[in-house]
């Protein structure tokens, strides 16, 4: 296949992505503390809109729980509405969060005091079919910065990108400790920000039935310290979610996926929280299978949280691996769970991200998991950009480098030294060996079988029931 190029992009307006929008500013920020501060810096300047849409929302966590006196997140969204008399929050939560979600319920289903303000909503998203969840992750401010990615505004999101094994302040808002855990969020300025904006605004109005105005006059909003990975960029906003009561489905994103993956030539990067559509193990088998094509660094989570999730999801993840691993014929395949060192054992680092690096050329970020759901069950939202010129390319492979350098306790510059030596991901991956921090391959699984855990159809469907029985057989065949 043609490696991409200004002529022929992986981005298809209408087919695998909503709009192209630019940017005058985009940056990557890993790992929740730096999220959270450049996010709270953001809020702090906001004067008309905090648009903030969810699969879960704590009003109870601390943006920047390093500060003592730092207030909890309602209370400070509270005190800029009785300050600024012309701004609104609005919050939109998935409703079944109350059951599902690591939030406290009561709050979502009463209402919390810092509520108490007209100009305040918290509101229930329940405009989806049975079984599927609200999921995307999305902070929109005056339609100027947004904020989009895979983490929440909610407990057990916040670490350092150090992931120390027992951080003193990686606690819930009632004191009890939490694993290390790594996520990937993206912001964006100018006209990005608002096309996901309208995004936001959209789904509140499908929940809702409010129309909300857009944003005019808003002041600039960027932080001073945030530097841009990016600047002036053309970014793509890639959207799914489900056939509902007369809207035709959208699956932007499974098609953004299948056209990435397939675009690679060289190396395909992947952090996945959940790795088990068959769809896009299929494709990846196939890749494998050929004698050229690309190297596959695969970053998963090791442990999974229930009984339910660790049946389903970890089942399905470990047949998947293992049908990758009987296509690697010419080694060409690591998939990898994170660890810290702790002592003599390994302290698991939870993978909650959802990224896609493709060579230097594309990159995404997003709340799109790799699983049945997020075909055209789940509401998701997701940014791209494209390596169109030799800079872009040059930050994408920067990208790649620092969470790499995150994993392995190294620096970027060490692990661009050493793919350049070693001419392979891969070798450079076990190269730089095991620090503080390292990379463990997930074990082989022998003779388990490669197809879906028997009842996936029914616990991790890829759309509503009503629209299942007619495609599930088209579904299964992949």
């Amino acid at each position: 296949m043609q490696k991409p190029s200004p002529d022929r992009p992986i981005l298809k307006k209408g087919h695998n992505c909503w709009r192209i929008a630019p940017a005058k500013r985009a940056a990557v920020l890993i790992d929740g503390a730096n999220y959270y501060a450049q996010l709270d810096k953001v809020i702090r300047g906001a004067q008309k809109s905090i648009l903030i849409i969810g699969w879960d929302f704590d009003a109870g966590v601390k943006l920047l729980p390093e500060q003592p006196d730092y207030p909890k997140l309602g209370d400070l969204l509270r005190s800029l509405v009785e300050e600024r008399p012309l701004l609104e929050v609005r919050v939109l939560v998935w409703s079944v969060a109350v059951l599902q979600a690591p939030s406290a319920p009561l709050p979502l289903l009463l209402g919390a005091p810092w509520e108490d303000h007209p100009r305040a909503q918290v509101r229930l998203d329940r405009e989806h079919p049975l079984y599927g969840a609200h999921h995307q992750k999305i902070v929109c401010v005056d339609d100027t910065v947004a904020f989009v990615g895979g983490m929440d505004l909610t407990i057990r999101r916040w670490d350092t990108t150090e992931h120390l094994a027992d951080h003193p302040l990686r606690k819930d808002p009632d004191g009890v400790p939490y694993p290390p855990v790594h996520d990937v969020q993206m912001a964006v300025e100018g006209e990005a920000a608002r096309a996901v904006s309208d995004v936001a605004r959209e789904r509140w109005h499908r929940a809702i039935g409010e129309n909300v105005p857009p944003v005019t006059g808003a002041a600039d909003l960027w932080p001073d310290d945030l530097q841009p990975d990016f600047t002036d960029t053309p970014v793509a906003v890639v959207r799914t979610f489900a056939s509902w009561k007369g809207s035709p489905e959208v699956t932007e994103g499974m098609a953004l996926t299948i056209d990435a993956l397939s675009a690679a030539n060289r190396s395909i990067y992947i952090e996945a929280q959940y790795l088990t559509a068959p769809r896009v193990g299929k494709l990846l088998a196939e890749s494998l299978a050929r004698p050229h094509g690309p190297e596959i660094v695969i970053i998963v989570r090791r442990l999974f949280t229930g009984k339910m999730e660790g049946f389903v999801m970890g089942g399905n993840q470990k047949r998947l691996v293992q049908r990758l691993r009987r296509a690697d014929r010419y080694g060409r395949l690591g998939v990898y769970y994170p660890v810290v060192l702790r002592g003599a054992g390994d302290c698991p680092v939870i993978i909650h991200s959802k990224i896609i690096i493709v060579d230097d050329d594309f990159v995404r970020v997003g709340s799109s998991n790799l699983n049945n759901r997020s075909i055209a069950l789940d509401t998701e939202c997701d940014l791209a950009i494209e390596g169109s010129d030799d800079e872009r390319r040059r930050t994408i492979a920067g990208l790649r480098e620092r969470l790499i350098a995150e994993h392995l306790d190294t620096t970027p510059q060490a692990v661009r030294d050493t793919v350049a030596a070693e001419g392979s991901l891969l070798r450079a991956i076990e190269r730089l060996g095991c620090n503080r921090r390292c990379l463990r391959l997930i074990p082989d699984f022998g003779k388990l079988p490669t197809r879906p855990v028997f009842g996936t159809w029914l616990l991790d469907p890829p759309r509503p029931f009503f629209l299942f029985q007619r495609k599930r057989a088209k579904h299964d065949a992949g």
